[in-house]
């Protein structure tokens, strides 16, 4: 009698960072994930690491801007979580600020407002996105990318 594998082994990758809850924080936190991921085998301008991007952004801007608390940082953590033929990046931006935002009630701004845009664009480009307690004061906003198919590495442009 064989037994079959119910799915393929996923394997997960983490990067945790701490930065500074200011403008400057939240660009470093966006290009150290670009970089990251990088690393990790997505290439910068690909689609993937378009969407992480921009999901980082966003939730580093929120909690520098919104999530700020004096003398206190943000902390981006990424899981990279790959199947054989999948991929998908969960984001999240944690912070010190006890206010929280509801994902029910999230909703573009006017388009003459200055901002309040950041959570649905991340909402409109992740599979799921969401707020949880963390150890400690304050909150994680996380998102998780939908999951993309890797190229087949038995391919044509395989031997």
């Amino acid at each position: 009698m064989t037994t079959s594998q119910v799915g393929p082994p996923l394997a997960v990758q983490e990067s945790t960072h701490t930065f500074p809850a200011t403008r400057l924080g939240a660009s470093l936190a966006r290009r150290a994930a670009v970089a990251r991921l990088d690393v990790w085998g997505v290439p910068p301008g690909s689609p993937l690491s378009d969407t992480v991007a921009l999901i980082v952004a966003e939730l580093a801007a929120n909690a520098a801007r919104h999530g700020r608390v004096p003398g206190r940082n943000f902390e981006l953590r990424l899981l990279h979580q790959q199947a054989r033929t999948t991929v998908a990046v969960r984001v999240e931006v944690s912070d010190t600020h006890p206010r929280r935002p509801d994902p029910t009630t999230v909703t573009m701004a006017d388009p003459d407002a200055d901002g309040g845009r950041g959570l649905a664009l991340v909402a409109a480009v992740a599979d799921d996105w969401g707020v949880e307690d963390r150890t400690g004061p304050g909150k994680t906003v996380w998102a998780q990318t939908r999951p993309i198919t890797l190229p087949d590495p038995s391919g044509p442009d395989r031997p």
